[in-house]
């Protein structure tokens, strides 16, 4: 009688635990999933937000599209706020492949546009001889001084990850090469090049833009327009620089572009 009734305990005593424990889990995936961003399901302004970038982009594909040489829709911004104008100068800092994920290649092979693309990995120089014949090819890297070396990782040959920063390289994959590069700040080079004026301004240096601008005297060479990359650890650095400098931010791009932020110059002086 009494083992009876010590069973009888038992198997109460577990079907109890089994209850608590089943609740416990419940409780604990509905609180995950209630703070989860992605379970969540999207705002109403923000859904309508993203549908209509989504139809702003489609009007930009049947005006310019379907194709574009920039890895994103870059090209198609940089063609509207431009308006196609033809025969301008620009500046691509971290230029890489003549063509390939190239925001410049369609003004100048269409457009007529010539410019400075500066990249220290100077084995691409040949193919902006040899394609880019408006554009001079510069192996430097764009850095806040001069006359010094910088590693550079690249993640493997041909390749268009490479930066500065080896965590950024890592994220892709493990690195197939450090390179010691010349630095240059983009105050030097202008003037070494003798530029007076830069219509547009592009700079993608992957997480290194903040210090290129510090050897960037703005306000004396005035570009018309600019297209930076400017990913999350260093946006609000670029966003207090263009402020400072009276660079307004072109909003109609901010939702059709995530990586990259446009500036024009307030002023107006292009």
């Amino acid at each position: 009688m009494r083992r009876s009734r010590l069973d009888s305990w038992a198997q109460t005593f577990l079907a109890v635990a089994l209850l608590v424990t089943v609740a416990a889990g419940w409780w604990s995936a509905r609180r995950t999933a209630a703070q989860s961003p992605a379970a969540a399901p999207p705002s109403a302004p923000a859904a309508r937000n993203v549908s209509e970038a989504q139809r702003e982009l489609e009007r930009y594909e049947q005006r310019y599209g379907p194709n574009h040489y920039s890895q994103g829709v870059e090209e198609w911004l940089i063609r509207d706020y431009l308006q196609d104008r033809r025969a301008g100068f620009f500046v691509d800092v971290g230029a890489n492949h003549y063509k390939n994920a190239s925001k410049t290649y369609y003004l100048e092979s269409s457009l007529r546009w010539s410019g400075l693309a500066v990249e220290p990995q100077q084995e691409l120089g040949a193919d902006y001889v040899k394609f880019r014949p408006r554009t001079k090819f510069l192996p430097f890297f764009v850095s806040d001084v001069s006359h010094e070396t910088a590693k550079f990782y690249i993640l493997s040959h041909g390749s268009q990850i490479a930066s500065s920063d080896p965590d950024f390289v890592k994220a892709w994959g493990k690195p197939g090469e450090v390179r010691a590069v010349p630095t240059i700040t983009l105050n030097d080079l202008l003037d070494t090049e003798k530029v007076t004026r830069i219509d547009f301004l592009s700079m993608d240096i992957e997480l290194h833009e903040p210090q290129a601008l510090k050897g960037f005297d703005i306000d004396r060479f005035k570009p018309g327009f600019v297209c930076i990359e400017a990913l999350l650890p260093v946006r609000q650095q670029i966003l207090d620089y263009f402020a400072r400098h009276g660079y307004v931010l072109v909003g109609k791009y901010l939702w059709l572009d995530e990586e990259d932020l446009y500036f024009a110059d307030l002023n107006g002086s292009h």
